[in-house]
């Protein structure tokens, strides 16, 4: 079980929150099926490449992100980031594990409306064993700054 440092360091900083180790999944809905979480309450994390570098979309699990709603709402162009580039800004997270926090990766967030109506918020820790949980209004604390729109809807 090992939390990225780059996050850790961040979240001891900021907020409150637990550790949950898990068996090795490979993908968020896998995940939150391990860990007995609704997938509604786990924030997973999409990095986007955009004009002048890159960002990440916060949007829950079990929900597909809506390309075409995401670039109307933030006004310009946005493309998912490749596999090398997201290994390139997350050294030290495995790919497939980038946790829903992107200030401490020195990138801007827009989170989706749905994860703000959540009690509990889970996310990846930076592998593919631990997940972190906090309360609602923690997560809200460590996304103060981020934008907030509507770019998702339930699978």
């Amino acid at each position: 079980m090992t939390v990225a440092p780059t996050l850790q360091k961040y979240l001891d900083q900021s907020v409150t929150y637990d550790l949950i180790p898990h068996a090795p999944t490979m993908s968020s809905t896998r995940t939150a099926e391990a860990c007995h979480v609704p997938g509604d309450a786990l924030a997973k994390a999409v990095v986007l490449r955009r004009d002048g570098g890159y960002m990440m979309a916060v949007l829950p699990a079990s929900h597909h992100l809506h390309m075409s709603a995401l670039k109307s709402q933030l006004g310009h162009k946005v493309d998912l980031a490749s596999e090398k580039e997201i290994a390139e800004l997350f050294v030290d997270c495995d790919i497939g594990a980038i946790p829903a926090v992107g200030e401490c990766y020195g990138l801007d967030v827009i989170v989706d409306d749905s994860i703000d109506a959540r009690g509990d918020i889970y996310m990846e820790g930076g592998d593919h064993a631990t997940l972190i949980r906090m309360d609602g209004d923690q997560f809200a604390r460590l996304t103060a700054k981020a934008w907030r729109g509507h770019f998702s809807t339930h699978d």
